[in-house]
């Protein structure tokens, strides 16, 4: 199949074949009048025959020309109505974890979006690595170490983990004097790798991994909500249940926060780096997180 011709010179030809005008075309089209000239000898060397007929007073289509600006007319009209009627609002969607979403990013967005109320923002939290090639996403925000190839990658905030519980759970076990107390406790998700790296760093020598049963519930809401429950202690981000601790529903004994070398990061691929509205969500999210620490 063959191409068509290149759309520069079909609109060329359009605008030529409507006002039967090369100077008018040019007029309109902000283009010189040789500009528009050698647009449509292009297409006549691909056609193999004239599409007008020069004359003294102007242009004629010839049988070629006619034949074929008909329907080039009715594309680019289709093409007029199609963007005359195409919203001036924009879309920015936006996938990122859970916890993430609704423990940080949702309390914000609003403030996003009453200073960009152009923009829809549209919002998935998904626990998936989305494939920008092949969802319509425009930007991720992302747990890892920052290198996802064919992305820019803006970092956020690092990750850092500490234990908390409920205070029913603190009065059946407590008082926790020291970092060592928590050994005993009942753990939620005791396969946790970061239970070791927070032992670690509060000088506890133990195993990496523990024997033991519990619950695995795959993200920190969850999480926070069985410990508010009193099922057992768990690992989280002190900064995303702020609310938590200040209305006594969570308990942080220990200053002590074990840091697992990954952080959040604002994703997208490079071909984008220079759209406007994701330049402002990338000021907004880094001004906030800063204020955040």
């Amino acid at each position: 199949m063959e191409a068509i011709p290149p759309l520069a010179a079909i609109r060329v030809f359009e605008a030529v074949a409507r006002h039967l005008s090369f100077t008018a075309a040019a007029a309109e089209l902000g283009m010189t009048q040789a500009g528009v000239s050698y647009q449509i000898r292009l297409l006549e060397e691909r056609l193999g025959g004239a599409l007008f007929l020069r004359q003294p007073r102007g242009v004629a289509l010839t049988e070629a020309g006619h034949r074929l600006a008909a329907p080039t007319r009715a594309a680019f009209g289709q093409l007029r109505t199609a963007w005359a009627q195409a919203p001036a609002q924009q879309t920015l969607s936006i996938t990122t974890l859970p916890t993430f979403a609704t423990n940080w990013l949702v309390q914000r967005l609003g403030l996003f979006q009453l200073d960009n109320p152009e923009v829809a923002v549209r919002l998935d939290s998904s626990e998936r690595v989305v494939d920008f090639a092949r969802e319509d996403f425009d930007v991720a925000i992302r747990y890892g170490d920052g290198n996802w190839p064919g992305t820019d990658a803006h970092h956020l905030f690092d990750i850092t983990l500490t234990p908390m519980l409920s205070p029913s759970l603190l009065g059946k076990w407590g008082p926790l004097r020291s970092p060592a107390d928590v050994v005993p406790l009942p753990w939620l998700d005791p396969m946790d790798p970061c239970w070791a790296e927070w032992l670690a760093a509060a000088g506890i020598d133990h195993p990496p991994c523990l024997p033991r049963p519990g619950l695995s519930l795959g993200n920190q809401v969850h999480e926070a909500k069985a410990a508010i429950a009193g099922a057992g202690v768990v690992l989280l981000t002190p900064r995303f249940f702020r609310a938590e601790l200040a209305s006594g529903a969570l308990v942080q004994p220990f200053d002590i926060e074990a840091r697992n070398g990954k952080a959040y990061w604002l994703v997208y691929p490079t071909a984008r780096r220079n759209r406007p509205v994701i330049r402002r969500l990338r000021r907004f999210l880094t001004d906030q997180a800063a204020a955040d620490n």
